[in-house]
């Protein structure tokens, strides 16, 4: 089965302190942020939700993410 949307977009987009229940106290930084200067390899994209696919292309677009529950572009 697929991974919930949610799990994907807090993987690799990160999130801000107290984004939601269960967040680390300090936040997260994704797997795009982790990456940052270096490659990152996505396999199955036609396999994540729609509304995900727009995100990663939004991503690809303007190379800035923005963490779960921040305001701030990264």
């Amino acid at each position: 089965g697929s991974l919930p949307k949610e799990l994907i977009e807090s993987e690799l987009f990160g999130y801000a302190e107290g984004a939601f229940t269960g967040a680390r106290r300090q936040g997260y930084k994704g797997k795009f942020e982790q990456a940052n200067g270096g490659t990152l390899f996505l396999d199955e994209i036609g396999e994540v939700p729609p509304e995900m696919q727009v995100a990663l292309l939004r991503v690809l677009q303007e190379r800035t993410i923005t963490p779960i529950g921040s305001s701030k572009e990264v």
